[in-house]
């Protein structure tokens, strides 16, 4: 089954999405269309697609008005082709036109984050690995971005810097290296739900495994290379299963040889930092 979303969760983001866009008011709308005029519109896939924030594209016009009717025709996580009708929406003309480019632009975003992590679980299928996100996201959409990622498919990695200690290669230098960085990092070990370290070769994978780290990321490394860390580490005797994770460089085109290298975790910022808009329309027309 799909994730689901809480629109109602999101209305105070929603109303600040809006009034960025409206500012002191729709002055185009309100000089030529007459207040009381009632409108339906309708939502058209234009090329293919992953839906995700149809709940969201309907809370914004609810926000606008109480009135709002919405047909929601498909769900998230549905696999639309060019033509098909996720969506109708009756509702004022005035409160279809000044939330359009708002819920648009909202569920033209996530379903465009979906569709490509939905390209990159597919691209490994077969196989144990499994597509996660990062938080190369856009500020104050991390929530939203990463939903639409579990909509494509993939998994959520850290959510914060709060929830796992993830060591990279800034915090190695800084701490004195890979050794001292997780000995000190053990100390907050009942406060995380991980503890992860970044290597970019084999003589940092093994000084790693003497620590026992809970995830050890393979940072820019070829699936030749990641293939033989991964064998390092599943020879390592550690109390608890060390998970590896492949990052830096991932593509559509070599996810795959990363997956056969037999990693566990395959993190792609490209799911939420460079995935394009999808194509959707929205046409309204008034109601007698």
């Amino acid at each position: 089954m799909p994730p689901t979303i809480d629109a109602s969760a999101y209305r105070n983001l929603l109303r600040s999405f809006l009034a960025e866009d409206i500012a002191t008011g729709d002055i185009t709308t309100e000089t030529t269309v007459p207040a009381g005029q009632r409108a339906s519109g309708e939502l058209i896939a234009k090329a293919p697609l992953v839906l995700a924030g149809i709940d969201l594209f309907a809370e914004v016009f609810r926000l606008l008005d109480s009135t709002t009717e919405v047909e929601i025709i498909s769900r998230d996580g549905e696999e639309l082709v060019p033509g098909n009708i996720p969506a109708r929406v009756s509702a004022s003309a005035h409160a279809l036109l000044s939330g359009e480019r708002v819920a648009l632009n909202l569920l033209q975003r996530l379903s465009g984050v979906a569709t490509l992590t939905r390209r990159f679980v597919r691209a490994v299928e077969g196989t144990d690995a499994a597509i996660l996100d990062t938080r190369k996201t856009t500020p104050g959409m991390r929530a939203l971005e990463k939903y639409a990622v579990l909509v494509g498919g993939g998994k959520s990695h850290r959510k914060d810097l709060a929830e796992a200690i993830l060591i990279k290669e800034n915090h190695i230098r800084l701490a004195g290296g890979v050794s001292a960085a997780l000995t000190s990092a053990q100390a907050a070990r009942g406060r995380v739900a991980w503890i992860e370290i970044e290597v970019t070769n084999l003589d940092e994978l093994r000084a790693a495994l003497m620590h026992n780290p809970d995830v050890i990321m393979l940072d820019n490394m070829s699936p030749c290379l990641v293939r033989q860390a991964v064998c390092e580490v599943r020879k390592h005797d550690a109390p608890h299963k060390i998970r590896t994770e492949a990052s830096g460089g991932i593509t559509l085109n070599n996810v795959r040889e990363f997956a056969e290298a037999g990693v566990d975790w395959i993190s792609v910022g490209a799911l939420t930092h460079s995935a394009p808009a999808v194509d959707l329309s929205f046409e309204i027309e008034p109601l007698l």
